[in-house]
């Protein structure tokens, strides 16, 4: 990356003809340096356009904005001779820009959108890449992990930041990276400028309402993946299973990307045809080019199977070959806060914890355990605050629907009133128990539990604090759950 970069090397153009000489990108004023382009981007609450007086005050040597932008800074750029770039799409605009300032990333990279599974599908791709002896990393939800890691604020960061840790992973010597698209980020034209070698979408189902206008609008943000963002000799991986799929297995064959198909159905290229589960495991049995293969997995969830084939198919469209890539799966290991088994009563009675904050990623996590257990399911649940408010009572209605015991708690309520939410979940579960407590939502979910039962603690996962309000305090639930275990058993 050279230390200056003319507009003309970025890719833009300013308005006049004017040329400038670039030193950074910068998307908050507060970090712009002398010569930086600061991005003035359109917001939720406001348009960055509102801190271009700060930005040029702080030396910036050009600015990127929309048309709405410079209305609203057009006193603070007819004072000032940076360089005015406009575009239509400014997102997009920077997501390139900021591709061609970093340069470099790894050789191959992949991605994979979807309501549920993404963590999963880029965490096990990472798995499988590492048993083939390549160099990998992937990003997303839990930060960067693997053969390079780094912590992320966002799923999918915005692009200076994304495009910064791909060039700082490919300098470090990382070949092979595996991300996690989300739909806002998708929306946003966050990953416009990552080189795909292949692209997966494992489902869709309700979720994030509170920013798209509804399921259509959500439905296309993650379909920009395969419409926009995956080129035409990219190799899209379907779970043709899901209803939506098919949609988007439609949109993948108009670009003409090469395509290969996971699920169920007998025309998927890799078919599930069986499985048998058990309590620590499952056995997975499966087609590809009409041959029988049958894997032993470490993992607990028949969902599992999906995300293990639509990994695995995602490294072979990246050029592995099928056998080797099918030899590495009995290797590889659950996700932190993915169907994680956090602890054991003395009983044989077990505590799981998973992410699933929706409704079916909560009701598919119900039902997955199910066949790995001999008597009840406990599961504790919440809803987060500040987020998509129709959910919380389908939550309730997947809980009370799959799990035999019901209790309701606090997840992360945020800004909002938790009584408030607890009361939302509540209208679908109104037989459930009501602890707001989660420690002792835990503990009392934790002491239900008779040989054979299991616990679910779903919500949070990975997560190491709970929001209340706009404090952030100390929680894990896997730590949690290990705490009421010891105690119930009088180990402390």
């Amino acid at each position: 990356m050279a230390g200056t970069k003319s507009l003309g090397e970025l890719g833009l153009t300013a308005q006049g003809g004017r040329e400038a000489r670039i030193t950074g990108l910068s998307v908050d004023s507060r970090q712009v340096k002398e010569g930086h382009l600061f991005a003035a981007l359109p917001g939720s609450r406001m348009h960055g356009a509102e801190f271009i007086q700060y930005a040029l005050r702080m030396g910036a040597g050009a600015i990127l904005t929309d048309r709405e932008g410079v209305e609203i800074a057009r006193a603070e750029l007819n004072a000032s001779d940076a360089a005015l770039i406009v575009t239509e799409d400014p997102r997009q605009t920077l997501a390139y820009t900021a591709a061609l300032w970093f340069e470099r990333q790894p050789e191959t990279v992949v991605a994979v959108t979807g309501t549920s599974g993404k963590t999963s599908v880029a965490t096990f791709t990472r798995q499988i890449w590492q048993a083939l002896g390549r160099v990998s990393a992937n990003l997303g939800t839990m930060g960067v992990m693997g053969d390079f890691t780094a912590p992320l604020a966002h799923t999918t960061p915005e692009p200076i930041t994304l495009h910064r840790v791909l060039r700082e992973m490919a300098d470090a010597g990382v070949t092979h990276a595996a991300m996690e698209a989300s739909s806002h980020g998708l929306d946003q034209g966050r990953l416009d400028g990552v080189r795909l070698d292949a692209a997966a979408f494992t489902n869709f189902s309700q979720d994030h309402l509170d920013y798209h206008a509804n399921f259509d609008d959500y439905f296309a943000a993650k379909a920009g993946l395969f419409a926009r963002v995956l080129p035409e000799e990219g190799t899209a991986v379907i779970n043709i299973d899901d209803a939506r799929g098919r949609e988007m297995l439609e949109i993948a064959r108009h670009r003409g990307q090469r395509l290969l198909t996971i699920g169920r159905n007998p025309v998927a290229d890799l078919c599930i045809t069986s499985q048998r589960f058990d309590a620590t495991g499952q056995d997975l049995r499966f087609t590809f080019d009409g041959k029988p293969h049958l894997v032993r997995l470490a993992l607990i969830g028949g969902f599992q199977a999906e995300n293990v084939l639509a990994a695995a198919g995602l490294v072979m469209a990246a050029g592995e070959e099928p056998e080797a890539v099918f030899g590495t799966l009995p290797g590889l290991v659950t996700v932190r806060g993915r169907m994680e088994l956090a602890a054991k009563r003395d009983n044989g009675a077990t505590v799981f914890v998973d992410y699933s904050h929706k409704p079916g990623a909560l009701a598919s996590a119900l039902q997955s355990l199910r066949p790995h257990v001999m008597g009840r399911i406990v599961v504790v649940f919440g809803a987060g605050g500040d987020r998509d408010r129709l959910k919380r009572p389908l939550m309730g209605e997947a809980a009370a629907a799959f799990a035999d015991v019901v209790i309701v708690t606090d997840d992360n309520p945020r800004t909002e009133d938790p009584a408030a939410i607890r009361a939302e979940v509540m209208a679908g579960c109104p037989e459930a128990t009501e602890i707001g407590d989660r420690a002792e939502a835990i503990l009392r979910g934790v002491d239900a539990l008779q040989p054979g039962d299991a616990l679910l603690i779903a919500g949070k996962g990975h997560e190491t604090g709970q929001i209340v309000g706009t404090d952030v305090y100390p929680f894990d639930d896997a730590e949690q759950a290990s705490v009421a275990v010891a105690a119930l058993e009088g180990r402390i």
